[in-house]
This record gives C-alpha cells, structure tokens and sequence, in this order.
C-alpha cells in the first residue's frame, strides 16, 4: 500500500535549448532583409514570444558572484569587449543588443552600438577620440549641431578644427592634413578624428571616401592615424556602405530612413571592435544609450526598410523629374542628376542609389521659398527626413540658422534652398502637389 502523503511524481519536459543563429542556407548566405525578421533573437528564450518583448528594467540579476565580476570587469575596461551578459539599463539590454546585431548586418560590420539620438551618437564617438589640443579635421558643411558640437563646444576644451569642402581632392584633403598635423604639435596634441558627412547636410554634396582614406594612409604611413568617421544619415544603410570604402566609423541617426516613421529619436555607430570599445566605454559612463521601448520600435522599422527606402527613391526620381524643367526651380541638388564630373565619380564609386532627401533651389529668395513652402498640401512643413511622410524644410531659416551667415554662403546654404525628403505616398500626387506650390511662387 502506498504512503498517502507521498508527493505525485510529475513528468519533467526537458527545456528546450535555443538555436543556433541562421546566416546561411544550403551555402547561400542571407541577405539582410530576410534576416532582420529573426537575426539575433530566438522565440524559446521569450517564453515562445514571436517577437522579443520589451524589457522594461533598470537591472538584471546575476546568475552567480563570479559572473557579476566577470561583467563588471568588461564594463569597466580591465577585460576588453564589454560585459559578457545583461548588467544595467544604462550599459545594455536584450533590446538594444538585438538592434545592435541587426544593425551590423546592413554595412557588414564587426560591431555596432545604439543611442538615444543621432546627436548623442556622434557627442560619444567624439568624446572618446578627442583629447586637449588635439585637432578635428572635418567636411564641410555639416549638419548645424554637429558644427556647433566640434567649432564651439569642443573648442571651449582646447580643440581646434580644420575643414575642407566636401568636393575637395586625395591632394587638396593630403595638404590640410598636413596643416592639422602641425597645428596640433603646436598644441601639444595630435590629428583625432577626420570627420565627414556624406552626402552633406543640406546640399548633398558628396566626399570622396576613398580619397580621404589614401590621403589619410599617405599623410600618416609612418604613425598612428586617426580614424575616419561618417554620418551616413542620408544614403545608409541601403545606398551607401562606407566601412567598404575606407572608413572606420560609421554613424547614423537613426531617428531618419532606420526608424523611418517619424516617431522616435536615436542613433546609430557601427564599425570594428577595436574602434568600437573606446565608445562603448563613454557611452557606460555617460548614458547615451537609447532605452528599450526605442530599441523595440526601431527592430520593428528594420523588417521594412528596405522596402519602406526603395518606394521612397523610386518617387524621389520621379519627382525630381518633374523639378528639374521646371520654370521656377533654379536648380536642384538630387544625386540621379549629377552635372559636376567628379561628384558623378564619387556617386559611381561609392553609391547604388540616389536617395530621396534632396535640395531644390526655388528662383527667387526666402520670400519665394516660403510661398512655395506654405502653399504644400501634401508635404509637411516640418525639419527632418526619412519618414513614410514627405517633408519640406528652408534650412537658411531652419536646421542651419545657427550657422554663421558668411559661412552659410560659402556653404552654398543659400535663401531659395529648400530641402525635402520624399515619402511613400503615391509619386503622382505628390507632383502634383508641388506644382500646385510652385504656381504661388
């Protein structure tokens, strides 16, 4: 007879174990819009969630003592690469990582870390390049806070910069480097970054990548070199991939084509570990991470990416097709009609796709630019770029008003210059919309 206060034995299901990541099928490597549906994630490890749920969480419990020493000496820098697990909200999360490797798929890169905006993005990576005395050397023109960053903020900390137009030459850059190496031994300090945006805000004006690489490489052959970074905002990750063109760090502000709906804010830098820990180590100390509800939504927008950038420069080429004859449009700086020889190079080399951010040049001035901007019915009148939605913006009045007028001229950021980022609506209607515009110019 049984003990009747025996306990029932009750049939243990074994757990299932998660799956090794799949990149490859049959030897047919996977491209990235297939693997942005799963990449880095497995439904076992979310008690079956198709999708990873948010963790909404300030820390996360270790499974052992060893293990949070173990993670605090990543974190901290004794052992490099970064926690091996989840330690605090501040230093990383399953959402941010799962990003981070979805985001290294598009430019093939070792490595990438995310942020809560494109600004804070490029504030880290400086920071953790620059020191007193050293020398910026950038393109021109940049995006008005990111100037404002480097001319005056960095400059109150004794770091000085040096531009270059973004059209300069392999020579013309190899010179001004040469410059900067003296002036930064003048201040005790060494050339720390070389900074691009390309294509530039707002002109899209386009840098030579590999240009600047071998004028890097040739300057500095003998001696350490500084890193190239680039804001890849307007083009990436679809139309251009820099890494495969000579540069270190690529930076994204991932509130534009990433997020694509104009409903967060966030930031984007990928590249090789070896660049990637110095950021990762001021972004720990200073908490720029982006936080796991933006993480969430930004894994979202990535399944339609592709799609969401093709159908927006598919109606950017029709549009601009309508501009460009067009009786009061002075000119237009869209990359599918390039008149400049050498920028047309630059596109060959470095671009598969014109993009759907562009600037025309409405005849008149910011009396004229204004008509045709208030008169929109479709476009929005609003800063920013990348969305489902057209937008349309004067950045002489707007994004760049910060900018010193002089060099808003030399810049070429003149009063009829508006810039528009063209949507997914259907291309028929927004042409007619900006004909409707222009006939009140």
């Amino acid at each position: 007879m049984s003990d009747q206060n025996d306990d029932p034995i009750v049939p243990v299901t074994p757990r299932r174990m998660p799956k090794a990541p799949i990149e490859k099928i049959g030897g047919r490597k996977l491209k990235p819009s297939t693997l942005m549906m799963g990449h880095g994630y497995d439904p076992v490890l979310s008690e079956g969630s198709l999708k990873p749920p948010i963790f909404l969480t300030s820390t996360f419990a270790f499974e052992d003592s060893a293990a949070g020493k173990r993670h605090f000496e990543g974190i901290t820098g004794k052992r490099p690469g970064g926690a091996d697990g989840l330690v605090y909200s501040r230093f990383n999360g399953p959402n941010q990582e799962i990003l981070e490797d979805r985001l290294s798929i598009w430019d093939e890169a070792e490595d990438a870390l995310v942020f809560s905006s494109g600004m804070s993005a490029i504030a880290t990576v400086l920071l953790a390049n620059v020191n007193q005395g050293d020398v910026v050397v950038h393109s021109g023109p940049l995006y008005a806070a990111t100037e404002t960053l480097i001319n005056k903020i960095l400059g109150r900390f004794g770091v000085t910069f040096i531009d270059f137009p973004a059209g300069a030459t392999p020579d013309e850059v190899s010179a001004l480097l040469e410059k900067a190496k003296t002036q930064a031994a003048d201040n005790g300090g060494k050339v720390a970054v070389i900074y691009l945006e390309s294509p530039a805000n707002p002109t899209n004006a386009l840098v030579d990548i590999e240009g600047v690489a071998e004028a890097r490489n040739q300057v500095f052959k003998d001696e350490a070199s500084p890193p190239i970074a680039i804001d890849n905002t307007f083009l990436g990750p679809l139309w251009q991939q820099p890494l495969k063109h000579g540069a270190d760090i690529v930076i994204y502000s991932l509130t534009k084509y990433v997020g694509g709906h104009s409903d967060l804010v966030a930031g984007g830098v990928l590249g090789s570990k070896a660049h990637m820990d110095p950021i990762r180590a001021i972004r720990n100390t200073i908490g720029t991470i982006c936080d796991p509800n933006t993480a969430w939504m930004l894994m979202r927008s990535l399944e339609t990416l592709e799609l969401r950038m093709t159908r927006a420069g598919e109606n950017a080429e029709k549009v601009c097709a309508f501009l460009r004859d067009h009786p009061k449009v002075e000119g237009l700086g869209y990359l599918g009609f390039i008149s400049d020889a050498s920028q047309q190079d630059i596109y060959d080399r470095h671009c598969s796709g014109a993009g759907s951010t562009f600037s025309v040049f409405i005849k008149g001035g910011e009396a004229e630019a204004f008509a045709f901007l208030d008169a929109l019915k479709i476009a929005k009148l609003a800063v920013s770029l990348g969305g489902t939605e057209t937008l349309a913006s004067l950045p002489a009045a707007m994004t760049h008003l910060s900018v010193p007028d002089d060099r808003r001229a030399a810049l070429g950021i003149t009063d009829n210059l508006v810039r528009i980022s063209i949507g997914v609506e259907d291309p028929d209607d927004l042409i007619a919309d900006f004909e409707q515009a222009l006939e009140t110019v």
